[in-house]
C-alpha cells in the first residue's frame, strides 16, 4: 500500500495520503455496528463515521491471513477501485492500512444485492425493470473498460442497490485487473455459472469479452428469473457453458427475445 501504517483518504475523487503514526485500528473514526458480510479473510461491517455520522460499510481484512495470492487480489481490488469512480460504481472512501490489518471504508448500500432481488421474482423481473437496471450495470462496465479495467468476477452478488439515488452499483474488485486492447489475459477466475468458455477451457481470453459474456448471463436472470447455464453438478453445468445451451422461458417477450 501507498503508506504501510497510515490513511489514504479520498477527497474530489483522488486519494491523499495521511500518516497517522501507531493507528491500530478505528477509534476515533469509525463506530462499528452490525456484520453485513463475511468471507475466508474478511468480515464486512456496518459503521457510523465519528464527526459527520455517515453510515458506510467497512470491509476488515485480516492480512495476518493472506497467502501470496490473496494478497495479490486484494492490493488489485484497492488500485482499481482507487482509479474507477462511476455514479454506478460503490465508492470507496478511505482505506485505512495497519500492521495487521486493512480497513476498506465503502460507500454503504441500503438495499441488497441484485441475486437476492432476482430471488423474490420468481418469473423474472419486469422487463422494464430490467432494462433500466441493466442499463447502469453496462454503464459502469463500460467506463471500467475505457479505463481498461476488467472486473472479471461480475454477478448479481456483486451489483447492489442504492434506493435513495434510485441507483444499482458494481461492487467486489477482487478478480479485477488491467489490460491493454489487444493483449490477451490468461488467469482463469470469477465464478462458474457466470464465467466465458475459454476462461473454463483455460485458454488466453480478450479482457472485455469475459465481462460482456457475464452481462448477458446477468441480463438472462432479470429476465428469467434463473440462471440460463444452471445443473445439479459443476461437471454438467460446464458442458452447457461450452455448448452455450439455454433456453428462454416461454413468458419472456419476443421484443426481449431478439
Amino acid at each position: 500500500m501507498d503508506s504501510p501504517e497510515g490513511i489514504i483518504s479520498v477527497e474530489e475523487g483522488s486519494f491523499s495520503p495521511k500518516t497517522v503514526p501507531g493507528r491500530s485500528d478505528l477509534s476515533g473514526l469509525y463506530l462499528l455496528g452490525r456484520t453485513l458480510g463475511r468471507g475466508h479473510f474478511a468480515v464486512v461491517k456496518l459503521a457510523r463515521h465519528v464527526n459527520t455520522g455517515q453510515l458506510v460499510a467497512v470491509k476488515i481484512i485480516n492480512k495476518t491471513k493472506l497467502d501470496i495470492m490473496a494478497t495479490s487480489h486484494l492490493l488489485q481490488e484497492v488500485r482499481c477501485m482507487r482509479r474507477v469512480q462511476h455514479p454506478n460504481v460503490v465508492r470507496l472512501y478511505e482505506v485505512i492500512d495497519t500492521p495487521s490489518t486493512l480497513y476498506l471504508v465503502m460507500e454503504l448500500a441500503e438495499g441488497g444485492d441484485l441475486y437476492d432481488y432476482i430471488q423474490r421474482h420468481d418469473r423474472g423481473v419486469a422487463e422494464g425493470t430490467a432494462k433500466r437496471h441493466f442499463a447502469q450495470i453496462v454503464r459502469a462496465v463500460s467506463y471500467c473498460h475505457q479505463l481498461h479495467v476488467v472486473h472479471r468476477d461480475l454477478k448479481p452478488e456483486n451489483v447492489v442497490f442504492f434506493p435513495q439515488q434510485g441507483a444499482v452499483k458494481l461492487t467486489d474488485f477482487g478478480f479485477s485487473n488491467w489490460f491493454q486492447p489487444g493483449t490477451m489475459l490468461a488467469t482463469s477466475c470469477g465464478s462458474l455459472a457466470y464465467s466465458a468458455p475459454e476462461i473454463l477451457l483455460g485458454e488466453e481470453y480478450d479482457a472485455p469479452a469475459v465481462d460482456i459474456w457475464s452481462l448477458g448471463v446477468i441480463l438472462y436472470m432479470l429476465v428469467c428469473g434463473v440462471p440460463p447455464f444452471h445443473e445439479t453438478n459443476d461437471s454438467e453445468t460446464l458442458v452447457m457453458i461450452l455448448d452455450c445451451r439455454y433456453r428462454v422461458p416461454d413468458h419472456v417477450s419476443v421484443h426481449c427475445r431478439q
